[in-house]
């Protein structure tokens, strides 16, 4: 080192010691995670991970292994465009006013951020790969639908084969339109020839292009979307004579409000075999959707980013398969509004549990935002999940609020960890009332029992509330 005056030295000194502050300081901070956001599409709970014995989900049950389980997660709306919508802006839907798949967010909340708006003001790459804000499955898949360009700085829409051979379905409800119709197609495509294929191998490009600096990239699969289209090894791994309807109690709906069924004649009238394949073309659905996880799994492993990587694996709502004689979703029954969610994250302590607390789809935005150590807005309707990630069994006293419109009234349902309490028209028209300890398919409405009265009361208070928030 050349001589130095004094006043030179101070200043080198103070550079010096300035510089291994700023190196102390930052040893010492959170580590920045990135984040991989996977989203399925009207995916329910019936996977290996959440119990399902005839489910062949691998790959989704070597991510539960990874981090925590959530067996009673809801969305707040079991409608792609109002779920999607409210799960991205941490609001529930009175706030968006979101209640179909046709109006866009920004239309009554221009300035929002958004979550991944607020992983991109924070240095972060942010990537969209197929969908994540909604689009219409199957007739925009390929175009950007009502995406939201300021929340990316890239984004790609593929389109596989299975748009090409819509051509081919065997549609069971041809009056209802591709997007709800109960189709399915037998496909000899390639996983990487399907939308969903070239979906994640296009997310791991983009990891691979980015693993040096801090991601959060999110892949949105349209499977189990109908129409059911997958490649036939999916089929072959489910046997059309394992399916079957669940068996139910008869004339159980007779008590049921009529606000709560849509579909009618019950099961659109189909006949057993029908009823067989529609079965199997969702488990088929599922697990080729699986494989596509197993390969974004792999990547992680392969470029050792697991341990610097939160993943995020969530539906947009469940979907019926015949329970009550009703299918899709836009439901307030316990299969539409329960969705698979299981967060995996490098430092949480609870990996590889199951965690029985109610939580809610608005919950993901502020868990994100703390485990990566972010400032999020205060608008924020959603908790953190970060307690439960660590401990499963944390206490935990907040319900899972889920709404669904019906022409001009509003259908609101509250879900504890035992009960499940739904009014209609702000109990103007019917309620229900089922007991999840006892009656887990929620066959037996309990809303008239005088025996129930003050467990109504007690719910009702509750869901007043949660809507007032």
């Amino acid at each position: 080192m050349k001589n130095l005056t004094r006043r030179e030295f101070l200043k080198w000194a103070g550079a010096a010691s300035l510089t291994m502050l700023s190196t102390k300081v930052i040893s010492t901070q959170r580590p920045r995670y990135n984040v991989l956001f996977i989203t399925a599409d009207d995916l329910n709970c019936r996977l290996r991970c959440y119990g399902d014995e005839i489910a062949h989900t691998p790959n989704i049950d070597r991510l539960a292994q990874l981090g925590v389980t959530f067996m009673q997660a809801y969305c707040q709306y079991p409608l792609c465009n109002p779920s999607r919508a409210s799960m991205l802006t941490g609001l529930r839907p009175d706030k968006t006013k979101v209640y179909d798949n046709s109006l866009h967010f920004r239309k009554i909340l221009p300035d929002v951020v958004t979550l991944p708006e607020l992983f991109k003001r924070n240095g972060y790459f942010v990537a969209r790969v197929g969908k994540i804000f909604h689009y219409g499955v199957p007739g925009q898949i390929g175009t950007s639908g009502l995406d939201d360009p300021q929340s990316w700085h890239h984004f790609v829409n593929p389109r596989g084969c299975d748009k090409d051979e819509e051509d081919r379905l065997i549609n069971y409800t041809p009056k209802i339109g591709l997007g709800a119709a109960l189709a399915w197609h037998i496909s000899e495509g390639k996983d990487e020839e399907h939308t969903d294929g070239i979906g994640a191998t296009e997310t791991i490009k983009l990891i691979e292009q980015n693993s040096d600096k801090p991601f959060f990239i999110a892949v949105g699969f349209y499977r189990p979307h109908v129409p059911w289209i997958a490649p036939k090894r999916y089929f072959d791994l489910h046997p059309l004579e394992k399916f079957k309807l669940r068996e139910e109690p008869k004339d159980h709906t007779a008590n049921v409000p009529q606000a709560s069924l849509t579909v009618r004649p019950p099961n659109y009238g189909l006949n057993e075999e029908q009823i067989r394949h529609c079965l199997r073309s969702y488990y088929a659905s599922v697990s080729f959707m699986d494989a596509q996880v197993g390969r974004l799994l792999d990547a992680l492993e392969q470029l050792k980013l697991l341990d610097k990587t939160i993943i995020v694996f969530v539906s947009d709502n469940g979907f019926l398969l015949g329970e009550h004689g009703q299918w899709q979703k836009n439901s307030l029954f316990e299969e539409s509004a329960r969705v698979p969610l299981i967060i995996a994250a490098p430092d949480a302590s609870g990996k590889g549990k199951k965690c029985l607390r109610t939580v809610e789809l608005i919950d993901i935005y502020p868990t994100l935002a703390d485990l990566c150590g972010l400032k999020m807005p205060d608008s924020l309707d959603g908790k953190s999940l970060r307690p439960l990630l660590d401990n499963p069994s944390e206490s935990w006293d907040k319900p899972a609020l889920t709404q669904v419109r019906r022409g001009k009234i509003m259908g609101y349902s509250i879900r504890t960890e035992r009960w499940r309490y739904t009014e209609w028209d702000e109990g103007n028209a019917e309620v229900e009332l089922y007991d999840h300890e006892n009656d887990p398919c929620e066959f037996k409405n309990l809303a008239q029992d005088a025996n129930y009265a003050h467990v109504r009361k007690e719910l009702r208070e509750l869901l007043r509330s949660a809507i007032r928030q």
